[in-house]
């Protein structure tokens, strides 16, 4: 018999602000009791979601249960920045390029599916259209180096065949309203959504399929025996014959690759509702998203009244914790840092009001692997999204419930040609480590 135990629980500081401009949501019930399923999966976020869908999409006869630990989008996917991209953004290159041009053709075609999957599902169960537009983003560029990463991917997305466009400062400044940018580098493929949004739909979607979902019912402890799976909550427990993890980083804090994945966590801020004359000191368009052209850079993305209200959101800050948890001092630091770049890129708006901040938390590996594969008999996992949280989760939910139904694909073989995650250095070398490696790589990319 295995026994996995929850070393930890996911914690969250801030409100997820992508949640908080939508309506609110009846909340759903906890689970209570015992109860029993034909597949249970942990984790009502990208990955949790795309699993499910697949599993009605292969076997609609089969009963699935979803045990999120907070609300459906409270969690990373309500703050998240909402990219859905389609090219090679590997967040630990100097300029997103990936390990190969056939490495990458293969990635990008299975983004594009990833993206394909959500548009269906848009489609399907009627998703506002305005929680998913295929808009395009920007990589932004702020200096002279960020011009130079500009270059370098432009010279491996034209290698690749990828379709893409170079934009001087008079460009950026017609698209974002702001003077800040020498220039950028847009690329059509990425989806831009409302990620609270967007998720929020998938479940209820799911749910009218005869999908349950237990919110505020997170995993204590995990126990196999001679039928199955047994999956221990707070107030009840839920038996199941087969389990996905799609609980991103929290797959260590059942016991799994311990030493081998890094817990980076991101803030993020969100301003006021814009007034009408912000508006027009503003100029520039009502939707767009731009990623630095230094991964290591500030993420800003602008939204209107399709997406909860005409506002700017801005990332920017992370820091390495192993036990995946902030603190207020934490956030506090972070949003008077993303204070100074806001006012730095947007002068016009000086003063302007951020109603919302948080944290939010990223799981990577160090060769920037993701796990999707079978853990144990009847056990899988959907995790480690590589900062990907969109693409990269929904790809390993799909992969991990076509696994399960013993089903291959081209998502299930890139997966399983993957290696391990490497491990890392020991705590607190780990520690130590990477936060001064983040330091002094935002240090260089303090401009971007």
């Amino acid at each position: 018999m295995a026994v996995h135990q929850a070393l930890q629980t996911p914690v969250f500081n801030g409100p997820a602000g992508w949640r908080a401009i939508l309506p609110p949501v009846p909340p759903r019930p906890r689970l209570q009791g015992d109860a029993g399923c034909d597949v249970a999966i942990v984790g009502a976020g990208f990955a949790g979601l795309a699993a499910a869908r697949r599993l009605r999409q292969l076997d609609p006869a089969l009963e699935v249960v979803i045990l999120e630990a907070a609300r459906v989008s409270e969690g990373g996917t309500g703050r998240n920045s909402g990219f859905m991209i389609d090219l090679p953004h590997e967040l630990t290159s100097s300029d997103y390029a990936g390990s190969g041009d056939s490495h990458d053709r293969q990635l990008t075609a299975l983004n594009r599916q990833a993206i394909a999957f959500a548009a269906s599902a848009v489609e399907e169960y009627g998703i506002p259209a305005g929680w998913f537009q295929r808009a395009g983003k920007i990589n932004a560029a702020a200096s002279a180096t960020g011009m130079a990463a500009n270059e370098s991917y432009a010279r491996h997305l034209h290698d690749l065949g990828e379709p893409h466009e170079m934009l001087d400062a008079q460009a950026m400044r017609e698209i974002t309203g702001s003077a800040y940018y020498q220039g950028g580098l847009f690329t059509p493929g990425t989806a831009m959504i409302q990620p609270a949004g967007y998720v929020q739909g998938l479940a209820a979607g799911l749910e009218g399929q005869g999908v349950r979902i237990h919110e505020d019912s997170a995993v204590l402890r995990i126990e196999s025996d001679a039928q199955g799976w047994r999956l221990a909550t707070a107030q009840g427990s839920l038996r199941a014959p087969r389990v996905i993890l799609a609980n991103n980083g929290h797959l260590e804090s059942f016991g799994f690759l311990r030493g081998r994945l890094m817990h980076i966590m991101l803030n993020a801020c969100m301003t006021e509702e814009l007034p009408a004359e912000a508006m027009r000191a503003l100029g520039g368009h009502e939707c767009w998203g731009a990623t630095p052209a230094d991964p290591m850079g500030t993420t800003v993305r602008r939204i209107g009244p399709a997406q909860g209200g005409n506002r700017i959101v801005i990332r920017q800050g992370g820091y390495y914790r192993p036990n995946m948890q902030t603190s207020a001092h934490d956030l506090s630091r972070l949003v008077g840092i993303m204070r100074e770049k806001f006012d730095a890129r947007f002068p016009m708006l000086k003063g302007l009001r951020f109603e919302y901040s948080w944290s939010g938390h990223l799981c990577l590996s160090k060769n920037a692997v993701s796990v999707m594969r079978q853990l144990e008999p009847g056990l899988y996992a959907a995790c480690v999204d590589n900062g990907l949280g969109t693409t990269r989760s929904t790809l390993t939910g799909i992969g991990a419930a076509e696994l399960l139904c013993g089903r291959t694909s081209a998502v299930t073989a890139f997966f399983a040609a993957e290696a391990e995650p490497s491990r890392l250095p020991p705590h607190p070398l780990d520690t130590i480590g990477a936060n001064a490696y983040m330091r002094w790589k935002e240090w260089q990319a303090r401009q971007e």
